[in-house]
């Protein structure tokens, strides 16, 4: 028999990831990390074994929509995966939803749930989608207040037990509009019995969920994003079956295929206002920050999978003479790939402790806001913070993901383009990251504002200073320069583009936002080597260093002077 390739192998995924451990190590107090790392491991374990292997082993399947029974009747059933129907019962029994709200650990908790979320998401076909927005959905409700909503959601959304268990869909995209939601076209109706919804929702994700928030128009409501309320919708009625709502179909998607994406016709479904009936955006954007952060998670976690595939096959494949691993190219190939992954992660994971922050209040302290209930108080400088980076790291880690996923897949060469072996999916998954709850463009506006809001980027800049205050190795302190200067650079175009105009600010805010998202990864990424340095052995540290060295090199500023100078209004 000829040469047969070994394909390449997972372990344990949270032992032989390096960047998550040495962040959890530096970013949680040790009591903690402690307490939590048995469980952390077990999910490892888990996500590189038995997940793993049922993923490659149900590849090829994908959720099925039977629109009717055998007789008839219609009953828009959907069928998910193999993978799925497992996820969901590991996911509520490891408490991925439920850790963030259970306020154990304080403000360290957040970072503990996606913790969990970034080991589950890569072996699990998307199943983050529904958790992302069932974690979102708590996020909304409790922000906004007591409502028979919030008592009848919360109990399933935060369940540990898979026979009570809920997810949530999120419906707000309609043909007409895509993400300029103020021309919605769904109308709520109020009758007798209370609110009902009337219209089409073209893009729902994870329509088998048990419950929904969506944006609807309130009959006489005016015209505009301001006219619509947010309204909590569940999908069945007591004996299961859909309740006023039909599944027109499921999508045909590029990637992200195991998720059952639908497009939906409300034809009646009872719903309850959400805070109100009006402001519905307003009363979802907290559903919206913590999509983006588990956003932003996930695509770490992607780069962070594609990365231990590839340097696997690399010890397993020979190549002119030699394993592909110990060809210098190739090693320098996954190095690049490798430093933008743990920008990625650390962007990602500094996120969820903002975000944790924000939640748990000033203190941070577990007795600070009881299991179940959210704060909104947190420092000032902290949320004006949390404000910027929510949308400026979730586009900047989405693009990595894409680019990155690109390499990784090219990494393996043939195999990589070869369906069977798995890896092609790696880069149809990550096309939806820089797309799904806001495209670059609109989240580089989102950034522009929240920026303006602030009044400008000195919540970055503190961000940044405090990132490179301790740096005293001669190499990572000309990385803090880097930071710095990129910084400068973009807070000398904002006060350029804003003399010169409208069209100006918004041509440029891609630029600004990914200038901002990669100068503070970069500079997080110095400030984590030179703690290893210090803390976590030689070896560790020079790793680190070499990494932040290399995303230096690779740019962080894609405003350039020239471009400074353009956007200077005409004498």
């Amino acid at each position: 028999m000829g040469f047969v390739q070994s394909p390449p192998r997972l372990g344990n995924e949270y032992e032989d990831d390096f960047l998550l451990r040495s962040y959890l190590r530096q970013a949680l107090p040790a009591s903690m990390l402690a307490e939590i790392e048995s469980q952390l491991l077990r999910l490892g374990e888990l996500s590189g074994g038995p997940l793993y292997a049922l993923q490659l082993a149900d590849r090829r399947n994908e959720p099925v929509h039977v629109p009717y029974d055998a007789w008839g009747n219609r009953v828009d059933r959907v069928e998910p995966t193999a993978v799925w129907r497992q996820a969901e019962r590991v996911a509520v029994e490891q408490g991925i939803v439920a850790t963030p709200y259970e306020r154990r650990h304080g403000r360290y908790s957040r970072v503990h749930g996606l913790a969990l979320a970034y080991l589950f998401t890569p072996s699990t076909d998307f199943y983050g989608c529904p958790l992302a927005m069932s974690d979102g959905a708590v996020a909304a409700l409790l922000a906004a207040g007591p409502s028979p909503a919030l008592d009848r959601a919360l109990p399933h959304l935060l369940a540990r037990d898979p026979a009570l268990a809920w997810t949530s869909g999120q419906w707000m995209t309609e043909l007409p509009g895509g993400s300029d939601v103020s021309r919605t076209e769904t109308v709520a109706r109020r009758d007798g019995d209370g609110w009902r919804l009337y219209g089409r929702k073209w893009f729902t994700s994870a329509v088998n969920s048990q419950m929904a928030l969506a944006l609807a128009r309130p009959e006489g409501a005016p015209a505009g994003s301001r006219g619509l309320a947010l309204f909590y919708v569940e999908t069945r009625d007591a004996d299961g079956r859909l309740d006023g709502i039909v599944v027109e179909r499921l999508k045909d998607k590029l990637g992200t295929r195991k998720l059952p994406t639908a497009e939906l016709t409300l034809t009646g479904v009872p719903a309850l206002p959400v805070g109100g009936l009006s402001e519905g955006v307003k009363h979802i954007a907290p559903m919206l920050n913590v999509t983006r952060t588990w956003n932003a998670i996930t695509a770490a976690a992607l780069l962070g999978r594609g990365l231990r595939l590839a340097h696997d096959y690399g010890r397993r494949r020979q190549a002119f003479g030699h394993d592909l691993a110990g060809l210098p190219l190739h090693a320098d190939t996954l190095l690049g790939v490798e430093a933008e992954t743990a920008g990625a992660l650390l962007l990602a994971f500094r996120l969820a402790e903002l975000l944790g922050t924000v939640e748990a209040g000033p203190s941070g302290s577990p007795e600070t806001t009881p299991a179940g209930t959210a704060s909104v108080d947190g420092s000032r400088d902290e949320a004006a913070l949390l404000r910027i980076l929510t949308p400026a790291a979730k586009l900047t880690t989405a693009r990595q993901a894409v680019a990155g996923a690109s390499e990784l897949v090219e990494a393996f060469g043939g195999a990589g383009y070869i369906e069977d072996t798995g890896i092609p999916a790696l880069l149809r998954d990550a096309q939806v990251l820089p797309i799904w709850e806001g495209t670059t463009d609109l989240l580089a506006l989102d950034t522009l504002r929240a920026v303006e809001d602030a009044g400008g980027l000195a919540p970055v800049v503190a961000e940044a200073v405090r990132c490179c205050a301790h740096l005293t190795d001669p190499r990572l302190t000309r990385v803090g320069g880097a930071v710095c200067g990129a910084l400068a650079d973009a807070e000398a175009w904002l006060d350029a583009a804003r003399a010169a105009g409208p069209d100006s600010l918004q041509k440029g805010a891609r630029r600004f936002a990914l200038q901002i998202g990669r100068a503070l990864e970069l500079g997080l990424l110095a400030a984590h080597a030179q703690a290893a340095l210090a803390s976590a052995g030689a070896d560790a540290g020079r790793r680190l260093k070499e990494l932040a060295g290399r995303f230096a090199a690779h740019g962080v500023a894609p405003i350039f002077q020239e471009e400074l100078a353009a956007s200077e209004p005409a004498p």
